[in-house]
């Protein structure tokens, strides 16, 4: 059976990081969120956001609106949190109801306070390949995979799915100097899947396709992580059948409990950084 890596507990390990470094500031940095509507799954989301804010000693600045603002409304919100200085990080939470553009939104964040990392220009910083703000789920796993001691140098790294909040900022991560791996990008149109899978060492499920990886995707030791997300009448299962896959790989995540956990650590990563580069600008 392969290892389960826990992303809990690595998740707890960033967490105690960051709440050491907010401590030793002589400012509070400041999370501010944006929640529009009453969908269930985004209320949670950020609930479990603000919460590890809390634990952290990072201020939490919260903002419910009701799904009937305009489109101008919200863009006057985020351009307001864009001129507090009390704000270092902001997060409008996705997707957003109706007819409101996400894209539009994201895009009238100040880079400096976009601590998803999702902005145009983080991701243009990151294909240049310069410091800034990383997306937090890629950088989640990254830092699992550091973790666990997992090495990327020289590995052959092959990720299903190509969306620009996963599939592509991780490429440009796994391929940075420092990462050093080659990487493979396929999707659900990618013929004869499995023989590509199967050619890594590292396998990075992040389609949101349930059950969509299997045995046959895997090979044998190679090092499985399962990003997926899907709400299913079993419950929240993942791109990954851990059932199938658990006794092949060599190392796998959980869903639950795996990437998503480091999602959110990685989050209040981002919000120090930002604090901390905005405080030292001068």
């Amino acid at each position: 059976m392969g290892q389960v890596l826990n992303g809990k507990m690595v998740a707890q390990a960033v967490k105690d990081e960051v709440a050491a470094m907010v401590g030793s500031l002589d400012y509070q940095p400041g999370l501010a969120t944006v929640l529009v509507g009453d969908d269930p799954a985004s209320h949670s989301y950020v609930k479990g956001k603000r919460r590890d804010a809390e634990e952290v000693g990072i201020n939490s600045i919260h903002h419910e609106v009701d799904a009937s603002v305009t489109q101008e409304e919200l863009i006057e919100l985020v351009e307001t949190l864009n001129a507090d200085d009390s704000v270092d990080g902001i997060l409008v939470q996705l997707p957003l109801p109706g007819d409101l553009d996400g894209e539009v939104t994201v895009e009238t964040i100040d880079p400096a306070k976009d601590v998803d990392g999702l902005h145009p220009f983080s991701l243009g910083k990151l294909m240049l390949g310069r410091p800034g703000l990383r997306p937090c789920t890629p950088s989640g796993v990254l830092r699992i995979l550091d973790h666990y001691g997992i090495e990327t140098a020289g590995a052959r790294a092959v990720i299903v799915g190509r969306s620009f909040l996963v599939g592509r900022p991780l490429a440009m991560m796994l391929s940075e100097r420092g990462a050093d791996s080659t990487v493979s990008v396929a999707h659900s149109r990618t013929e004869d899947l499995p023989s590509v899978t199967r050619e890594a060492d590292i396998l990075i499920a992040a389609a949101g396709s349930p059950g969509l990886i299997g045995a046959e995707h895997v090979r044998p030791g190679a090092t499985v992580i399962d990003v997926g997300v899907n709400r299913t009448d079993a419950g929240l299962v993942g791109d990954v059948d851990f059932d199938a896959v658990v006794d092949i790989a060599g190392a796998i995540t959980p869903v639950p409990g795996g990437v998503g956990p480091m999602t959110r650590a990685m989050l209040l990563v981002n919000t120090l950084r930002a604090a901390k580069a905005r405080r030292a600008a001068p």
